[in-house]
């Protein structure tokens, strides 16, 4: 991957997690003491990620900063690690209005706003050069008008899950053929079932609280994910090699109930805005970071690490009907926009 940004303030990895974990438990203790009787709107921010996820340390800065420049009239409170409910539950609870704001990936959110799921198109992305240029321009704002008919908002720009890679606990996985009949765990998420069937692997879709334990118990021998997941869920522990396979790259979405969002004045909708935005720049150069150094990281927990060639996982794609089924499924619009970027696909 290339156009890795530079580490923030300088921390190396644990100080940063180290940071990240105190943060995002001692810092709403102060600003709640503060700001709690003056609160006009007390809202809540919803993740699926480990506390020391840096969607998550980011994200609690931004709320910090939300309550400081509102004087407390916006009160965000940070729910991490699926606390209120599974990925597919809290889409439902954002849409209702149980919940204010969720922050999802764009691979589920599909589920919802289909067109979500064009950026997780197999092999299509070689590098972040190439993901920032499309998702700060033309994909980005079709994406997120897409989001916006199904009654959610995106509330800021697209966050970096970052490049989604494969781990194994049984076969090694170097090559497209080496996929055939592999059982590999993916999220509810079309997009991807479809990849791993195109190339013969057995796709399981299994709700990310639930996949230590399927990997735990060999329901599945496998998953894919980024390296800051795999590192911070542990997954190391039952897994044996990884493939950096880079097969999807993924973005988070801070998406808002309507209602909620509407109900905040302009000025305080910017506000909110604008700190979700200067945080994602921030999380952003923590994945590309981490996605750097984890490598090694992993490699010492005792992941054999496999170096792939990612243009032969597209050529076998190419091979399949995987590219024109998706076209058709998008339109001629969104392909092209994807395209503009990545290049002739299928």
């Amino acid at each position: 991957m290339t156009n890795r940004p530079n580490n923030p303030g300088g921390m190396d990895r644990r100080s940063f997690l180290k940071v990240g974990a105190t943060a995002a438990v001692a810092l709403p203790l102060f600003s709640i003491s503060r700001w709690a009787n003056a609160a006009e709107f007390n809202y809540k921010l919803a993740t699926g990620q480990d506390p020391t996820h840096p969607v998550n340390v980011r994200a609690q800065e931004a709320l910090n900063r939300i309550r400081e420049a509102t004087n407390g009239r916006v009160d965000i409170k940070l729910f991490p690690a699926n606390q209120l409910g599974s990925d597919t539950d809290l889409l439902s609870q954002v849409r209702s209005g149980g919940v204010e704001f969720f922050n999802q990936s764009s691979a589920v959110l599909a589920t919802l706003a289909p067109a979500a799921g064009i950026v997780n198109t197999g092999f299509a992305f070689p590098d972040y050069d190439t993901v920032w240029k499309a998702m700060d321009g033309e994909l980005g704002s079709f994406v997120r008008s897409k989001i916006g008919e199904t009654g959610l908002v995106s509330v800021c720009k697209v966050w970096d899950n970052g490049f989604r890679h494969v781990t194994s606990s049984t076969r090694e996985i170097r090559k497209p053929e080496d996929l055939k009949g592999f059982k590999i765990r993916v999220p509810q998420a079309p997009m991807l079932t479809s990849l791993f069937k195109a190339l013969d692997a057995g796709p399981a879709p299994i709700n990310f609280n639930e996949l230590y334990s399927s990997l735990q118990t060999k329901v599945v021998e496998g998953q894919e994910n980024p390296l800051p997941i795999i590192a911070t869920a542990k997954l190391y522990e039952v897994q044996k090699s990884l493939s950096l396979t880079g097969h999807v790259w993924d973005g988070y979405w801070i998406l808002g109930n309507r209602r909620a969002w509407q109900r905040l004045p302009e000025d305080l909708r910017a506000i909110v805005e604008r700190e979700f935005d200067r945080s994602g720049q921030d999380q952003r150069a923590d994945i590309a970071r981490l996605s750097a150094s984890l490598r090694e990281e992993l490699k010492a927990k005792g992941l054999a690490t496999i170096d792939v060639d990612r243009q032969a996982f597209r050529a076998a794609l190419s091979r399949t009907t995987y590219y024109a089924d998706w076209k058709a499924k998008y339109g001629d619009q969104g392909w092209s926009v994807l395209e503009k970027y990545a290049g002739k696909l299928g």
